[in-house]
């Protein structure tokens, strides 16, 4: 028997499936957002608080993309005074768990700070450096120029 082939190409249906799973573990927000989630902080207000270097208005946005991926539920809660609380669904717990899968394969194979080596400088391409050489070149002409009259 022949053994089943593989395809020569991502389906429009898959490549939609990585995109969606792109937005969501590739965004450094989301997947903030899913740990906090998962160690129990549900408010907006402590969301926003344990989740440093976040806006109000990209925690917004993430809460809605990942509630809209059935990540996240909603939950308007009354008592004595009205909050919202969000909390995972069962598949959000699943991609959490991986989230901290990942984040702990990270911290084994991160070396100390001390062992790290820096990361290099980009270098300007050439036609930056030439830019900046050609610039040089005409203010200096037009310094030249003025002190000539």
């Amino acid at each position: 028997m022949m053994a089943a082939m593989k395809a020569s190409h991502l389906s429009l249906a898959e490549r939609a499936a990585y995109r969606s799973l792109e937005d969501v573990v590739g965004c450094k927000w989301s997947a903030a957002v899913v740990g906090a989630l998962r160690r129990g902080v549900c408010r907006p207000g402590k969301l926003e608080r344990y989740i440093p270097g976040i806006s109000t208005k990209i925690l917004t946005e993430r809460l809605r993309r990942l509630e809209a991926y059935g990540l996240v539920r909603r939950e308007d809660r009354s008592g004595a005074i009205l909050h919202v609380e969000y909390r995972l669904t069962p598949t959000g717990e699943r991609l959490g768990g991986i989230i901290e899968q990942l984040h702990a394969l990270q911290a084994e194979h991160t070396p100390p700070a001390a062992e790290r080596v820096p990361t290099p400088r980009r270098q300007p391409s050439a036609a930056r450096v030439a830019a900046q050489k050609a610039s040089v070149v005409v203010s200096r002409q037009v310094r030249g120029s003025g002190s000539e009259k």
